[in-house]
């Protein structure tokens, strides 16, 4: 099964920013690590103008919109982490994830994440981890 995160695709212990910093940050980390070309950014911050990306318990997954589809080289996943949360609305989220998929790999991604998340301890731990190597192994 192909590796959709690699270690350089984590970050932790992220100084709070703006919403469209975090997505911002996101993009250019799943651009700067050959998954998307750089027009996906923007693509991302169409997406959570349309609808939110926050998805409940601290959690928000821009990823770009349908359109965007053609500039995906590969599909993958980055991780961010802000234990200080980043304002989505009226929520805050401590994680962030910037994920791109081929074709309809991106729901996969999506389904995938959703049950790993599913695990209060281990949603915790992700949000307050100071070890890469152990989120590589949840996300990996």
């Amino acid at each position: 099964k192909p590796q959709i995160i690699i270690k350089q695709g984590i970050r932790l212990n992220q100084k709070p920013v703006s919403k469209e910093e975090a997505i911002r940050a996101a993009g250019e980390l799943v651009a700067e690590l050959g998954y998307v070309d750089e027009t996906y950014v923007d693509a991302m911050q169409e997406r959570e103008k349309l609808v939110t990306t926050y998805m409940g318990m601290g959690v928000a997954i821009p990823h770009g919109t349908s359109q965007a589809k053609e500039t995906v080289k590969k599909t993958g996943i980055v991780f961010l982490q802000y234990p200080e949360g980043v304002d989505f609305g009226d929520e805050k989220a401590e994680l962030v994830f910037g994920i791109a998929g081929i074709g309809d790999e991106h729901l996969e991604i999506l389904s995938n994440l959703c049950t790993l998340l599913e695990d209060p301890e281990r949603l915790e731990k992700l949000k307050t981890t100071k070890d890469v190597d152990w989120v590589l192994e949840q996300l990996a």
